[in-house]
């Protein structure tokens, strides 16, 4: 649902990857993604691995993975997809209430390239004392998360990889700065409300 530069995302490059996550803006209720391309031979490229490396059974062409979309979840997203445009523009509404709201309070709030229409997925704000302010909001009975506490160079699985953190300080506080607000189309005004209030208790 992202428009960029004057066209939804998904359609500018050789192929874009989709997350159909059951919190994202169109979630299954289960694991779920799906490829957009449209070059041929890279879709059917994309059909061979996810079905094992197969375009025929028992005929492996290449290495590939069990990771197909099962009928279920599609019929689930089928049913979903009409609603997204409406789910989206409601999160829209409550990212400009936040955005209002917030700006004088302390916090770094989500920029938007002025070429760009997000869909926010998520809400997600910046403050030094973030842990302060996040518990603030649990003792408020608002919810919170911390999307990516460590970065990915600092993952066990990349430790191999020679990565001189001194010259990554913005990437290097992030991790302890950033702060995912309560973002969802079925949120009404007053729940929005409440938690502006409560953003607005702890940081005056």
């Amino acid at each position: 649902g992202v428009e960029a530069e004057g066209g939804r995302v998904g359609g500018g490059g050789h192929a874009a990857a989709f997350s159909f996550y059951p919190g994202k803006n169109l979630g299954a209720l289960g694991d779920g993604g799906a490829v957009t391309t449209n070059d041929p031979e890279l879709a059917e490229s994309v059909r061979r691995l996810r079905n094992y490396g197969a375009q025929v059974k028992y005929q492996h062409e290449r290495v590939g993975a069990n990771s197909r979309l099962d009928e279920l979840q599609a019929a689930f997203l089928d049913v979903k997809l009409p609603h997204l445009d409406r789910w989206n523009a409601r999160r829209a509404e409550i990212a400009e209430q936040y955005s209002h709201a917030l700006a004088s309070l302390g916090l770094t709030l989500p920029w938007v390239a002025p070429e760009a229409e997000p869909v926010w997925h998520l809400y997600v704000v910046r403050h030094p004392e973030r842990d302060r302010v996040r518990a603030a909001l649990t003792s408020a009975g608002i919810e919170t998360s911390v999307h990516y506490p460590r970065n990915p160079g600092d993952q066990v699985a990349y430790a191999h990889l020679p990565i001189d953190r001194t010259r990554l300080p913005v990437a290097g506080s992030l991790p302890h700065e950033l702060l995912s607000l309560p973002m969802s189309p079925v949120m009404t005004d007053d729940q929005v409300t409440l938690v502006i209030r409560a953003l607005q208790a702890v940081l005056r």
